[in-house]
């Protein structure tokens, strides 16, 4: 298993030692250490393989901590390392200062050397933790280039948001297909497999009791175990296509379809017309309602 790798930043020889000291029982810790901040900055840049942590002193000539820490931050190579500065510099708009550009920490000093070990774990095991997680993102994204389908189901208002949000990211242009998906996938929990119908919705809407009412009826007997379904597939063409179902009994999906002006003060009922201009290029519902293909053309591609 390859060290963590750690810059420690300080003018003074003697904090550097101290740090080293506190440090030292960490055997998978490999230290590197810093006079200034454009040594320090000389160190990322050289560096062969990336550095895990930097510890890093506020107050020091030729480039100071807050400069260092800006510029890593303003560097797609090196913003994502977790900076812990230590320094004597407590008041607390220096706080919030060191905070708000950037600091994963701010440990003021005297501190104990279980403090900064403790903070060193945490920032490594979050850092590790997202790097895990971005592998799983891109394997995830990897596996469904050699796939031609996928299909999820799911139930609540959340698990419709949140595969809306992944599923939108296999598009070219994820911000305006999330929209969309978004919106026929609730379409699919509250009008279909929940019964909540157009003026119901309404209602609940003006009294902000929708969400509520969503959640109790997810918990009745009759609705319990109604599901909904979405299935990506890619086309030889290269199209990308959604089809949403329920198990709900349809509706009629021919009046939203287009915006009606007898609904324009209602808070609800433009979502689909939205989708279908904004979201994807072509929508098509079958048969009752609770089906609905919607598909983002090759061309966008």
């Amino acid at each position: 298993m390859s060290q963590t790798r750690i810059l420690v930043v300080d003018d003074e020889p003697l904090n550097l030692a101290i740090i080293e000291e506190y440090l030292c029982e960490e055997t998978a810790y490999s230290l590197d250490t810093a006079a200034d901040g454009e040594s320090a900055w000389a160190a990322l840049e050289s560096s062969h393989q990336p550095y895990d942590l930097v510890i890093l002193d506020r107050m020091m000539p030729v480039l100071d901590g807050m400069a260092l820490l800006k510029r890593m931050k303003g560097d797609a190579r090196f913003a994502d390392i977790p900076v812990i500065m230590q320094t004597a510099a407590a008041a607390p708009d220096q706080v919030r200062e060191g905070l708000a550009a950037g600091a994963y920490y701010y440990l003021t000093k005297p501190y104990e050397p279980e403090t900064l070990c403790a903070v060193v774990r945490a920032a490594i095991g979050d850092r590790h933790a997202l790097r895990s997680a971005r592998s799983r993102a891109d394997s995830l994204e990897k596996a469904f280039q050699q796939l031609s389908s996928i299909e999820f189901r799911f139930r609540t208002l959340d698990e419709a948001s949140d595969l809306a949000q992944l599923l939108a990211e296999f598009c070219p242009n994820p911000q305006s297909v999330v929209f969309g998906l978004t919106e026929l996938m609730i379409n699919a929990v509250e009008h279909g497999n929940l019964g909540i119908n157009y003026r119901e919705k309404t209602m609940l809407l003006m009294e902000n009791d929708w969400r509520a009412e969503v959640e109790r009826r997810l918990q009745l007997p009759q609705f319990s175990a109604r599901v909904a379904q979405i299935r990506l597939e890619r086309s030889a063409a290269g199209d990308i296509r959604f089809t949403i179902s329920d198990q709900g009994n349809g509706f009629e999906w021919q009046r939203y379809l287009d915006f009606d002006p007898s609904r324009v003060f209602d808070p609800n009922g433009r979502g689909i017309a939205m989708a279908q201009r904004t979201s994807f290029s072509n929508l098509e519902y079958l048969g009752n309602g609770n089906t609905v293909v919607a598909t983002v053309g090759s061309e966008t591609l």
